[in-house]
């Protein structure tokens, strides 16, 4: 017998009107039609596409188990929906084996948050299986406002407001236009995090959107009580003012008449935030710019009247003039570092770009930060208790004939080593040639520590030899220290280097 055919149909928001032509066709044509609903309540689905479902059709109601986090099930909640969703394509699949047509009807677009996918994951490598998209709720919500969402080179993003309120406010805070879907009882933290973002005046709440009951209004005059799950969030890309290419204006702000303010270059430490300096901390409350590599601007939390610019790895005289050029017009601007900014960080690069006499009014100030030679030390024991060099395997602002010639003279005076950068994506051969070199003037048996990711979830640290040490294993996420001719390492495995030279 052939097997069916599994359809994931789309209904759009709310409205029967909205339904394609394609998802009323197959409707109308089903053998089966399948629809999810919540504890005590009727589906949703079910009814959008009621008039559509012929009497003679085979209906499968799909009811959730639980809709919220409380369960006796041993597995939990997660548990619970696991064993539901498996029960649930165990039906549709006794009736796609028996050669039916199966249409499982979706709320809004069946891939977009929807429970559709859980069935697809099931059925899709066992039947034939065709989506047919809908409208998304928050296309039918924008349109209920109707207010521009994006325009020309805008970043529209999506948010579950379900993620933590710090994350949700950065993520806010880093884009033009922005959908938070997922409201109900996160509404009181989603209102804090638009706050905190400087996005919440122009924010608007949209509930039932296409629906009869459809209503919308600023998110500032919402009673957390009444919003339902069918409701979401719009933030309009143009919420602020902007310039002719549509982006918000406030990240190249005009010329005022202020003098120049001081420029703080901050050093993040390297990565957890019990390694920021309370000094660090609190200069970071009071700047009104945060200007650097996204990875580390997006470490300081987000809060209303902070404005954040994030650039790519390799731009950095760009972004130092950015945050020169914000100073000059009297912001209070912080400029920020994995680290301490001053190793291999923005420090140096700010001040090479200070060079211009245009920045003669601009104070610059460097606040210290842990370095992580000091972190994967600290990890190891004490490596670096003696006379030890840093250096960088990067070719990238000098050539490697100066790296080579540098290496030979480290190992040639017999100093721990630290290298940071020891490899990338496009310089894989660079710690090799490294090695080789360290291994003309170094016994095979010289202590290495490679630290990678040290602070974070991924942490690990790796105790081996000169002679052992696998450049396959060495990325751009790790640090390595090459000890002395003295370092050693002790019964309980700590790796230290003696302050005293015979």
């Amino acid at each position: 017998m052939t097997a069916g055919h599994f359809y994931g149909v789309g209904l759009g928001p709310g409205d029967p009107e909205l339904i394609t032509l394609k998802a009323a066709r197959l409707i109308a044509t089903a053998d089966v039609i399948a629809y999810h609903a919540g504890v005590g309540k009727q589906s949703n689905a079910r009814r959008i596409a009621a008039g559509l479902i012929p009497a003679t059709v085979v209906e499968e109601e799909l009811r959730y188990p639980v809709t919220t986090g409380r369960t006796e099930h041993p597995g939990g909640y997660a548990g619970a929906m696991a064993e539901f969703y498996e029960q649930s394509a165990a039906r549709l699949a006794a009736h796609l084996e028996l050669g039916r047509t199966v249409v499982l009807l979706a709320e809004g677009d069946p891939l977009f948050y929807g429970s559709y996918m859980y069935m697809h994951d099931h059925l899709s490598e066992r039947f034939p299986t065709e989506v047919v998209p809908g409208v998304p709720a928050f296309a039918a919500a924008t349109a209920a406002v109707a207010s521009p969402l994006v325009r020309q080179t805008d970043v529209l993003t999506i948010l579950p407001g379900t993620l933590p309120e710090a994350e949700l406010a950065r993520r806010l805070a880093d884009t033009d236009g922005a959908i938070i879907m997922k409201l109900g009882r996160t509404f009181p933290a989603v209102r804090s995090a638009l706050a905190q973002a400087g996005r919440l005046e122009h924010a608007l709440y949209v509930e039932r959107a296409s629906m009869p009951e459809e209503r919308w209004l600023p998110v500032s005059d919402v009673d957390p009580a009444t919003v339902p799950y069918f409701s979401l969030i719009v933030v309009p890309g143009d919420s602020a003012h902007q310039e002719p290419t549509g982006r918000r204006a406030h990240a190249h702000p005009a010329p005022v008449e202020s003098p120049a303010a001081e420029l703080l270059v901050v050093g993040l430490g390297p990565g957890p935030d019990g390694w920021i300096t309370p000094e660090a901390t609190a200069a970071l409350d009071q700047v009104d710019h945060v200007v650097g590599y996204a990875a580390y601007v997006n470490r300081v939390p987000q809060r209303a009247g902070l404005t954040r610019h994030a650039s790519g790895n390799t731009v950095e005289l760009d972004r130092a003039r950015l945050a020169l050029d914000l100073a000059l017009r009297g912001e209070k601007v912080a400029v920020v570092s994995g680290g301490d900014a001053g190793v291999f960080g923005m420090a140096s690069a700010v001040h090479e770009a200070a060079i211009d006499p245009a920045y003669n009014d601009v104070v610059i100030r460097v606040l210290p930060g842990v370095s992580a030679v000091q972190a994967v030390a600290a990890r190891a024991g004490a490596p670096i208790g003696a006379d030890f060099a840093v250096v960088s395997l990067s070719d990238r602002l000098k050539p490697w004939s100066v790296v080579e010639h540098r290496l030979r003279a480290i190992a040639e005076a017999d100093l721990v080593l630290a290298i940071y950068n020891p490899a990338s994506r496009s310089r894989t051969d660079q710690i090799v040639r490294a090695q080789k070199l360290l291994l003309e003037h170094k016994s095979a048996d010289t202590l290495v520590v490679v630290g990678r990711d040290v602070g974070r979830e991924e942490e690990s640290l790796l105790v081996t030899t000169l002679a052992e040490l696998d450049p396959e294993s060495v990325d751009m996420k790790c640090l390595l220290i090459v000890g002395a001719s003295t370092t050693r390492r002790t019964a309980s495995g700590s790796v230290w280097t003696p302050r005293f030279v015979d």
